[in-house]
């Protein structure tokens, strides 16, 4: 294996350098996926007048990408945990290229959905591959390496706004096939990842991937897993409710322009990126269940004063709501991948897929409560989600212990 260009003093203790490249190029080319399909909630507002469209409707644009992934997502999981496909991600970004220059170039509500389709089929395949070439690179720093490749991903869902702010919105629904570019480039990157990993023989993965969650009984496991997605599924209701409905939020209670509201929304998001970073950093050095139960329980006040604060207030409670939720990510994510060792692909496409669908269904539900009430009554209903957090009372006490380098 090559030798990495990366200095010393770039990777973190623990993490070998040439793997280490491989971490931050997977993180990367998350944050090019992941900018991509952020997107398309960007793109509402625009979309919404353009086409006449009811807040069900964008609901059901949500629905329509995170379903494909959320369906797609655990099967392509099993089937690359027994077969390994090395270039697998390429033909993901493949996709997402293909679904954004249907959405650029879509007359009607229909193709809307199939351009989101796409986009969602992109990231069903991307997920549970990258995941276990993360874990692989990972030098046994899991949880700052699977951090690391959750930090890209929040980045570009933060920088989606922003780009659509000032590129999407001044030029129109056309300039989104402008973004393909991108997508190309993700490839060419991704066919550099796969001939790393194609060089990976069978049994070296096998040991990688292996380790933690043998001293668990099945009841343990199984609970645990139960437990795992409903905390998911708690946090993504949430941040589906403010990622797909903020901009909106702002405009209408607030009166900003929507160029306004996508800064607010891009700067939640970066708020999502710096917590999923730290979470993973303090998950490896205090445990995976002490940081699930802060990161999901400790938004609840903020939650709760959202829907009663000012403009001021509401982008400092956001800020501070996205950085605690997103923190538990990596710790969910890793304790699931300790307690079935050998499983990466089935575990990374449950909790990216599964959890995320739950979220997005929620989010289709939540645009119809708000065409019947008010996007504030929304809020305030939500705002008792994270109280889901009290589950993690039931993770088994005999989870993996925390591994150092």
């Amino acid at each position: 294996m090559q030798k990495s260009a990366l200095p010393d003093v770039a990777r973190p203790l623990g993490v070998p350098e040439a793997t280490f490249s491989i971490v931050l190029t997977l993180s990367l080319a998350h944050l090019l996926n992941d900018m991509m399909q952020s997107l398309l909630p960007a793109i509402y507002p625009l979309i919404k007048e353009a086409y006449g469209l009811d807040f069900g409707q964008i609901g059901l644009i949500t629905l329509a990408f995170q379903l494909t992934a959320s369906l797609l997502q655990p099967v392509v999981g099993m089937f690359t945990d027994r077969r390994p496909q090395p270039f697998s991600l390429v033909a993901g970004m493949a996709a997402t290229l293909i679904g954004l220059i249907v959405l650029a170039r879509a007359g009607s509500y229909p193709m809307l959905l199939i351009g989101a389709a796409l986009i969602g089929t992109g990231s069903s395949i991307f997920h549970p591959e990258s995941t276990r070439m993360a874990r692989m690179a990972s030098g046994g720093r899991h949880g700052f390496a699977q951090s690391l490749f959750q930090v890209g991903g929040q980045t570009g869902q933060a920088l989606g706004p922003l780009l659509a702010a000032f590129i999407v919105v001044p030029r129109g629904q056309a300039s989104i096939s402008w973004f393909s570019l991108v997508a190309l480039v993700a490839m060419l990157m991704l066919l550099q990842v796969g001939q790393w990993y194609k060089r990976q023989s069978p049994a070296p993965v096998k040991a990688r991937l292996a380790g933690g969650g043998a001293g668990s009984s099945r009841a343990n496991v199984a609970l645990a897993l139960v437990v795992l997605v409903l905390l998911m599924f708690s946090k993504n209701a949430y941040t589906a409710s403010l990622s797909s409905y903020y901009t909106f939020y702002l405009i209408d209670k607030f009166s900003v322009s929507v160029q306004v509201s996508q800064l607010l929304l891009f700067l939640f998001l970066v708020a999502q990126a710096a917590g999923s970073l730290i979470g993973g950093h303090l998950g490896d050095r205090f445990g995976r269940r002490a940081i699930i139960w802060f990161s999901i329980l400790g938004a609840v006040p903020f939650t709760l004063a959202l829907p009663f604060a000012s403009l001021f207030w509401t982008v400092v409670l956001t800020t501070i709501i996205g950085m605690i939720m997103a923190s538990a990510f990596p710790a969910i994510l890793v304790y699931a991948l300790e307690l079935l060792p050998g499983k990466v692909g089935m575990i990374a496409g449950l909790f990216y897929g599964v959890s995320f669908g739950l979220g997005a269904l929620s989010a289709a539900l939540m645009g119809g409560l708000a065409d019947l009430t008010s996007l504030t009554t929304v809020y305030r209903l939500c705002a008792f989600l994270p109280l889901l957090g009290l589950l993690a009372w039931f993770l088994p006490t005999t989870a993996p212990s925390v591994r150092h380098p």
